[in-house]
Formats: structure tokens, sequence, C-alpha cells
């Protein structure tokens, strides 16, 4: 690890059932529907040589983004944090957000807008209004999405924001194990999102599109992720190991073999960017931060 850039893990989540309120987290979600901490990932962290990571938040709530900037201040490695503001009251938002930026691990925001009952909800005034917060503040938005036919709306927010950066999470929900139909479908709507240099994604939650989230291999992704390459290149892709999802879609390990071998038939200064180099630029990530992850990860190693 020593002399070399770290590896980020620009997708990690955690959280704490007596600090936040889940609602989305039920039986339904075993054995993940429980308290989630950073210390029980990391050494499967350490086995993939992941020296980093960035937070995202997984509640549209305060305590979610507290709990997370708690593990920040109990775990070096995490070098970044995806937090939660009211994008839909302005007003509140600009208050959250003159907080949070105090701390220069917060370097985005999200909201679980795949969860809400109106699909246009990310074009409401109010809610651009509070993007334009994010625009003026140099705050990334992650965009996260059900399906890929929400890419949709992605051109419209990307024209009326041209100065905000977005992250496409998990590459738009690709159809994973589906037709070529569909497939193609997907491309279409990514490579529209891609035409905007503002806006990068994220090489993660590649799960699946139907039946078990585990019913996913490295043949059925890889087609994806070249696309992605072929559409994005690697400077505006980043990694991230999606847990605790992850772990049922077959374990954080499986996940990143998979993200590992597909780095690993890249060039060199490809790789660099899909593993760690572009989640440093488009998340803005602090030099100091980088450097303390790297020098505990290169102690760790034996």
């Amino acid at each position: 690890m020593e002399g070399r850039p770290v590896i980020i893990d620009a997708h990690q989540h955690v959280w704490n059932l007596t600090r936040a309120e889940y609602p989305w987290l039920d039986a339904g979600m075993a054995p993940i529907d429980r308290t989630m901490e950073l210390s029980e990932i990391e050494p499967a962290m350490r086995g993939a040589g992941v020296g980093a990571t960035v937070l995202v938040q997984a509640a549209d709530n305060e305590p979610d983004t507290a709990n997370m900037l708690r593990v920040a201040d109990e775990h070096p490695q995490v070098v970044g944090v995806v937090a939660w503001v009211p994008l839909d009251e302005p007003e509140r938002a600009a208050v959250a957000l003159d907080a949070l930026r105090a701390d220069d691990r917060v370097v985005g925001v999200r909201a679980l807008i795949h969860t809400y009952a109106d699909p246009e909800w990310i074009l409401r005034p109010e809610v651009d209004e509070g993007l334009s917060l994010l625009e003026s503040r140099g705050l990334t938005f992650d965009f996260v999405v059900a399906s890929p036919t929400a890419l949709a709306v992605l051109l419209t927010v990307s024209a009326r924001h041209p100065g905000l950066s977005i992250v496409v999470d998990h590459l738009g929900k690709p159809p994973i194990g589906g037709s070529d139909a569909e497939r193609a479908a997907w491309r279409e709507l990514i490579a529209a999102a891609a035409s905007n240099p503002r806006i990068s994604a994220k090489v993660s939650g590649l799960y699946s599109a139907s039946g078990s989230l585990a019913d996913w291999t490295l043949d059925t992704v890889r087609p994806f992720v070249s696309d992605a390459l072929e559409l994005f290149g690697a400077d505006r892709l980043m990694v991230g190991g999606d847990w605790p999802i992850s772990v049922l879609a077959g374990g954080y390990e499986r996940t990143w073999r998979a993200l590992l071998s597909i780095a690993g038939g890249l060039a060199p200064t490809e790789a660099a960017a899909l593993l760690g180099g572009t989640a440093t630029s488009v998340y803005g990530l602090a030099p100091e931060r980088l450097a303390a992850a790297e020098a505990l990860a290169s102690n760790r190693v034996l």
C-alpha cells in the first residue's frame, strides 16, 4: 500500500437504530435490519485494500447525518460524508448547510428521492431553490434512482444548474441480467447524462434487476461498466462497495473482487481514477484527510 494512492470506497452506509430512524429498514431487509457500524466492515475493507471511504446518507433526517459524522470522528478512514438537508425547505436547508460546511468532510448532499411518490419531486420550484444552494456552495448532489427511467429528469436538472456537480449513484440502476432492449434503453438515458461534463457516476450497487440481489456475476455486470467507461471515461467514474446493502448481494468481499477485477483490465491511469482519483476530484476530498487515511492503511499492512 505504501507509495500508492489510497483506494477509496466512494459509497458506504452506516446506520444506528438508537440514534436515527430508518423508515425503509424492516424485517424484509434481514439480516441488515439492525445497527450497522463501520467497525464491522473494517477487516473486509483492509482485506480488499480499501483505505478510505465516503459515507452516504441512509435516511432523510438530521440524526442520520449526525451519526455519520460521529462515525467519521471515530474512524480516520472516513474522508467524506454525503449528508442530508431538506432541499424542499430552502431556508432551513441554508441554515443546515452553513453549519455542515464547517466540517470539511461534508462534501455532498443526497435525499432518498427514489422512494418518493412524486417522480418529478426533484423538479419542484422549492427543490430547485435548494439545489441552487448546493451549486453556490460547491457541494455535489448524489442522484439515486430506483430504475433507469428516472434518469430522464437529469437533463432538466443539469440545465437549470450548470454549475452543480451531480453524481449518479449505482450507474442509474442498469438492468443487470435483463434483455438487450433493456440495456439499450438504459444506455440511451445514461449517455444523455454523460453528455454533461458536470455529471459523474458510481460503479456501485450493480445487482440483479430482478429476483435476488445476489443473482449477478462479473460477466453480467461487466458490459454495463464497459458502457459507462465508454460514455463517461474513467475520470468521471468512481467505485463503491455499497455496504451494508452489498451483504444482501453476496457480501462486501464479493463486490470488491468484481470491482478490482474490472479495474485490473484498465490502463494504470484509468484504474487509478476509478479506484480513488475521481472520488477525490469530484468530491473535493481534503488532502489532509486522505493523507491520514493513507498513513493508517499503510501501517496496517503486515
